[in-house]
C-alpha cells in the first residue's frame, strides 16, 4: 500500500493517490506506479506499508487460488475538517470485514471519524455513494489485471505485530 504524490502539469498543489501492488520492494513497483498515475508527472512516495496484519487478521499474498473467505480486505478513505482551517484532511485505512457496509461501520468507530469534524462540516467516508455498495473497494479489485490473474489475498484470523509504516519522501526518478 503506497501513498503516491505528484504535482501534475497545470496543477498548483501536489496531488495524492493510493496504489496497491505486489512486490519485494517499493522500488520494484516503480513501473507499475507510473502506469497507475494518469498524467506521467514526476512521482514520489510519501509513505508505504507492507500489509501483513489488519484487525487481528493475517494478510498474505498467495498464488491464485479460490480464496473465497467470508472476510475481505477493504480500503477506505475518510475525510474530515478542523474549524478555521482551509483544508480537508484524509485518513486512509484498511479494514477486514465480510461486507463493505460492515467495513464502513468499523470506520465510523475510528478516532479520526469522531474527532475530525464539526457541526456543518462533519467527517465522512469519501465517495460514500460508491462505498455503500458491497465490494466496491475490496483491495483485490484494486490490483492490476495481471496481478488479479496471478495472485489471491489470503485472510486468516491470527494476531500479529502491527505493520510498520514507512513515512518520508522517496523520489522515484523518471520512468
Amino acid at each position: 500500500m503506497v501513498l503516491l504524490g505528484c504535482t501534475p502539469k497545470g496543477r498548483l498543489t501536489e496531488q495524492h493517490d493510493i496504489f496497491f501492488g505486489i512486490g519485494k520492494s517499493v522500488l520494484e513497483l516503480k513501473r507499475e506506479m507510473y502506469g497507475f498515475w494518469p498524467d506521467g508527472g514526476q512521482l514520489h512516495v510519501d509513505c508505504w506499508r507492507e500489509v501483513t496484519q489488519v484487525d487481528g487478521y493475517s494478510i498474505t499474498i498467495v498464488p491464485k487460488e479460490d480464496a473465497d473467505t467470508p472476510e475481505k480486505l477493504f480500503f477506505l478513505n475518510l475525510g474530515g475538517y478542523r474549524p478555521g482551517e482551509f483544508e480537508e484532511y484524509h485518513y486512509k485505512m484498511l479494514a477486514v470485514a465480510p461486507t463493505m457496509g460492515k467495513a464502513i461501520k468499523a470506520s465510523k468507530k475510528t478516532a479520526f471519524y469522531k474527532e475530525w469534524g464539526f457541526k456543518g462540516a462533519e467527517s465522512h467516508v469519501d465517495e460514500k455513494y460508491a462505498l455503500d455498495v458491497d465490494d466496491m473497494h475490496k483491495v483485490e479489485d484494486l490490483f492490476s489485471d495481471e496481478l488479479k490473474a496471478r495472485y489471491s489475498i489470503r485472510i486468516e484470523k491470527k494476531e500479529g505485530a502491527e505493520d510498520e509504516l514507512h513515512i518520508g519522501y522517496l523520489k522515484l526518478g523518471k520512468r
